[in-house]
């Protein structure tokens, strides 16, 4: 082969080469941008279920298309018992998820356990919340986020306790709304000659109990550890409720756990439930029954009504970058239009004073009167003392009202057994 043939062979020989490099060099390149640009995966578990679940889940898909840096996962977990037996057996065998839904009493139990950490620095710092919009978050619900002075949570499924009346039956008996529990006992007269039940409890009467005894001037428990479950306006309170379930003027559910299927069935003329429940309720009840909404009657001249529903935390065990995505989902569910969207689909309070004003709300407001006795119940609302115990607390308030209903027990008796084992339980914990 001459000299100049042998220079073109090497020269075609090394430009295929260059060639063969350069595209296993292109192939190299793209797969680690891909693996580099994969959104760092964010678990959740929640307790939401129905239509509350779909919402929910056109939060989170709206969040996963508005960025391409983090991708929430979600699981439901059952209810909220079962998600906190979960999330507490998740912590034994340290497969938590980056973050959850929890009750802001819950918080308290979860930081000792070290199940869940601060997210202080998320909200304080450069691409937290600044004091203005701290500010448009109503202070109850933002106040639920805080344990120790800091940040825990973040509100997000906020709701009141509200009553539901039967337009008809109303109409059929020529009652009127009733404002006030006396207004209630005057109804019951009525009612109770043609076998109705004028007031449908859930299983356990417990928030309607909280309310009326706050609204009689005393927290349960206050936030300096008094116990107030057995003082004498505890006990009148308890006992009107039991006595109205004893000469069958009230009904509680039962196994049903909620006081929905009596309500929509016509066999109570009143419920009383979570703003979040008029979903389910109108699930629940056929196209022709007639019902509207009220804020709780007020009992001894006053108004309130516990503030309920779920915040949502972090888990301790995160690396960095998690975190940082479950504080960018967080901050998104609080802005103004995902508050309000979330409240339209589903009756739960937009957590912001801007949401809750704006052009988008009040409309919906006026399509969805049923919505309108959750934003009416916001001035007398009000937060239970979170303390270390409080589901201790919970189960034994739960055996005293199941003892007030089921055996017979005195309402006294039952809330004096309570005050001993919540006092123990401040005195355990601290």
């Amino acid at each position: 082969m001459s000299t100049g043939k042998k220079v073109a062979a090497w020269s075609a020989i090394t430009i295929l080469a260059s060639s063969l490099f350069a595209g296993l060099s292109t192939v190299d390149t793209s797969t680690v941008s891909a693996a580099t640009t994969k959104p760092v995966k964010i678990t959740f578990w929640h307790a939401m279920a129905g239509p509350y679940k779909e919402a929910l889940q056109k939060r989170i898909d709206a969040f996963n298309k508005s960025q391409k840096q983090y991708k929430v996962v979600a699981t439901a977990q059952g209810d909220y018992t079962t998600l906190n037996q979960k999330i507490m057996a998740g912590a034994k065998s340290k497969t938590l998820p980056v973050m959850a839904q929890a009750t802001y009493t819950q918080i308290p139990d979860y930081a000792k356990d070290g199940i869940v950490t601060s997210i202080q620095s998320q909200v304080t710092g450069k691409n937290g919340l600044s004091k203005k919009q701290l500010n448009n978050i109503y202070s109850g619900f933002l106040q639920q986020s805080k344990y120790k002075g800091e940040y825990y949570s973040t509100p997000f499924s906020a709701s009141v306790r509200e009553m539901f009346y039967n337009k008809t039956l109303l109409k059929k008996y020529n009652l009127s709304v009733p404002k006030t529990w006396d207004d209630i006992a005057n109804m019951s007269e009525v009612l109770k000659k043609d076998g109705i039940a004028t007031v449908g409890f859930d299983k356990s009467f417990d928030m309607e109990w909280d309310s009326m005894v706050r609204s009689a001037g005393e927290s349960l428990v206050t936030s300096g550890g008094k116990v107030n479950v057995n003082s004498k306006k505890a006990v009148a309170a308890a006992k009107l409720i039991t006595n109205m379930v004893s000469d069958g003027t009230a009904k509680t559910a039962g196994s049903d756990i909620y006081g929905t299927t009596n309500f929509v069935n016509g066999k109570t003329a009143l419920t009383f439930s979570s703003s979040a429940g008029i979903t389910a309720t109108q699930a629940a009840a056929a196209k022709d029954f007639d019902w509207g909404t009220a804020p709780l009657p007020s009992y001894q001249g006053k108004s309130a009504t516990v503030l309920a529903g779920n915040s949502l935390v972090v888990t301790a065990t995160v690396s960095k970058k998690q975190q940082s995505g479950a504080w960018a989902f967080m901050k998104f569910l609080m802005s103004d239009k995902q508050t309000e969207k979330w409240a339209e689909a589903t009756g739960y309070l937009p957590i912001t004073k801007t949401a809750t004003k704006s052009a988008a709300y009040k409309a919906y407001l006026d399509k969805n009167p049923l919505a309108k006795a959750a934003s009416e119940s916001l001035p007398g609302a009000f937060s239970d003392t979170a303390f270390l115990g409080y589901q201790d607390y919970r189960t034994n308030l739960a055996t005293a009202v199941d003892a007030m209903l089921t055996k017979n027990t005195s309402a006294s008796d039952a809330l004096n057994t309570l005050a001993d084992q919540t006092k123990k339980t401040l005195q355990e914990n601290k």
